[in-house]
């Protein structure tokens, strides 16, 4: 069916008694997220809750909504996100000045650090580890890249990791005075950066972070807020994300030792097989919009002003858009694929995303003998807005 979009009215909210049509915060989708969106898909693929306003699961929806930045507005927030809280014009002035912080060149002169971080951290887990490698490896892989790439300290490490949980614990709960407070944390973590920086004056580093202060846009230095908006849009989605991201690949490895193998035999595959794996667990469950207009999508009204949820986790395993969308193919075409997002709010940084998981998975490709899922310590799976395993144990194969 195809999806219309047209100025309407009438009800935008379940008419048959009920005031929502699910609970995305439910004990039977918080056991098993990626299944729940999957049924969502299938049954209410345009589905009304009070947390999370508008929820769109199928791939045609998401693609409609991403797309059509008029109807659909990044402006979410009362806070201030540049540029990703952003709408065209002003989303493309800074959307522009941000992007050759991500150019290959520059990225790729970080790939030996990041590579050293790696194998100093799949080395201290030892050939068979028995420690839970979301806690001891794969979060704090994803601080030590992010502060490597901004020019942060070592001694930034244990706060951003604690900050990392109070941040999941008050979004879950929608606990705004504990969100502004995890929130003022954070800036504060880049605020004493920023100072240090222009402390140091023209003996300060030419890290990332000292370059942004130096940055100007439309022939004004950034100043203070923004620069701490761009630092934390880029170091909340990284930290969260990338851990997800290695926990998720090392499931699936432990579960299916016959890809494991191919690609400890052959490490050209990792990059089709990383992208293909991540789209059938995304990492980054969902995405916020706004309506600007009243529209009607899959049959479903929705009013100026409406909240809206594009669900990434599902709509990359719509199978009207991926053959066979629930098996693992790495040979597929990955156009589709929204793991990193499309159109004008693409993700900046997917190439450097990219790398960081291919030189951690040939790290620990390396480092680790053939290893599995053990029957005696499940994996605990990660909980809204986490995708993933909050706990992951591996054992020998």
């Amino acid at each position: 069916m195809e999806q219309t979009v047209r100025e309407t009215s009438g009800p935008s909210r379940p008419v048959d008694g009920c005031s929502t049509d699910w609970d995305p915060r439910c004990p039977e989708v918080l056991s098993d997220q990626i299944g729940a969106y999957d049924r969502m898909r299938e049954t209410c693929p345009v589905a009304y809750s009070d947390y999370l306003g508008w929820s769109l699961f199928r791939h045609q929806d998401v693609l409609r909504v991403l797309g059509d930045h008029e109807t659909f507005s990044n402006v979410v927030s009362r806070h201030p996100s540049v540029p990703n809280g952003m709408d065209p014009p002003e989303h493309t002035l800074y959307r522009r000045m941000i992007e050759p912080y991500f150019a290959p060149e520059r990225i790729a002169a970080f790939e030996p650090d990041f590579r050293q971080i790696a194998h100093d951290l799949v080395a201290s887990l030892g050939r068979t580890p028995s420690c839970d490698v979301i806690r001891d490896f794969a979060e704090p892989y994803a601080v030590r890249i992010q502060c490597s790439f901004l020019g942060w300290p070592q001694t930034l490490h244990a706060p951003l990791l604690q900050w990392i949980y109070k941040n999941r614990t008050a979004t879950l709960a929608r606990d705004s005075e504990a969100t502004a407070a995890v929130a003022l944390e954070f800036d504060g973590h880049i605020r004493s950066q920023l100072k240090l920086r222009e402390q140091a004056g023209a003996d300060a580093g030419d890290d990332l972070t000292t370059c942004l202060l130096r940055q100007t846009i439309d022939g004004h230095r950034l100043d203070h807020s923004q620069i701490v908006s761009i630092l934390r849009n880029w170091t909340v989605g990284e930290l969260g994300t990338i851990a997800a991201c290695v926990g998720i690949i090392l499931h699936f490895l432990a579960e299916r030792p016959d890809v494991q193998s191919q690609l400890r035999q052959d490490r050209s595959q990792l990059p089709p097989a990383i992208d293909e794996i991540l789209r059938l667990h995304g990492p980054l469950l969902s995405n916020r919009r706004v309506a600007t207009r009243a529209v009607t999508i899959g049959g479903r009204t929705i009013e100026a002003g409406d909240r809206i949820t594009v669900m990434w986790a599902s709509a990359n395993r719509d199978g009207a858009a991926f053959a066979d969308a629930k098996q693992f193919h790495p040979e597929r075409d990955q156009s589709h694929n929204l793991l990193y997002g499309t159109g004008i709010h693409v993700c900046p940084g997917a190439q450097l995303a990219r790398m960081q998981l291919r030189i951690v998975l040939e790290e620990l490709l390396d480092g680790l003998d053939p290893f599995a899922l053990p029957a005696r310590s499940p994996p605990v799976r990660a909980t809204y807005p986490a995708s993933g395993f909050s706990s992951l144990f591996l054992t020998p194969a």
